[in-house]
């Protein structure tokens, strides 16, 4: 396991752990909430903050929604910092969370009449690591458990690029963050492109140092 990964996972689940021994107002105060003011029941006001932008991704809304961000970040995190070094894969996860939260931001505001509700999760940073993968190793063969039907990484990736984009503007999947995902792959992209990568060119052997 790589370090940054490492660090990570360890960062995420000692989080939760927090989180689920905490009383709510650790995810109150750093989840991430529309911009404006509103009533909390029981008292109080919450509304959005700068630091939840990142703060959000490190908590989560359950078990699964944990373990299946984790288990991504673990699958295909370790070869996208082996190819890019640690310190830009540092740069690129952490921007995929902020990309992916501010696009989240701008939505939910939009859509604040719909209802309020906070946004969590590591997915923003894990879709752009994803999507790193893609485009790093775009013909690497990756197999879903379901269905478990083998494919291009770069099938896979363009393939949830598109049912993300599809589910947020239809509105199906109520509560799943789809365009903290896109965001996340977009910011994943813009570091990419910005450090010189050449898309398609690395190999699973052909790592380069940090």
């Amino acid at each position: 396991m790589t370090s940054v990964v490492r660090l990570l996972l360890f960062a995420n689940i000692a989080v939760y752990a927090l989180q689920e021994f905490s009383s709510d107002r650790l995810y109150i105060n750093f989840a991430l909430w529309p911009l404006g003011s509103f009533p909390l029941e029981g008292g109080g006001r919450v509304g959005f903050e700068l630091w939840q932008l990142l703060t959000s991704a490190f908590l989560h809304g359950g078990v699964a929604h944990i373990v299946l961000n984790m288990y991504a970040l673990y699958a295909f995190g370790g070869m996208v910092e082996r190819a890019m070094g640690s310190r830009r894969f540092a740069l690129l996860y952490f921007a995929s969370v902020l990309t992916g939260s501010l696009v989240q931001l701008v939505v939910v505001t939009a859509t604040v009449e719909q209802g309020v509700a906070p946004t969590v999760g590591a997915s923003g940073g894990v879709f752009g690591v994803l999507l790193a993968f893609a485009a790093l190793f775009p013909h690497s063969r990756v197999q879903l458990v379901f269905p478990p039907i083998p494919m291009k990484a770069w099938v896979l990736v363009a393939g949830y690029a598109a049912v993300e984009l599809l589910m947020g503007v239809f509105g199906t999947s109520q509560g799943v963050a789809h365009f903290a995902h896109l965001g996340g792959m977009l910011g994943a992209i813009v570091v990419l492109l910005a450090t010189g990568f050449r898309m398609g060119r690395q190999r699973p052997g052909d790592l380069p140092g940090p």
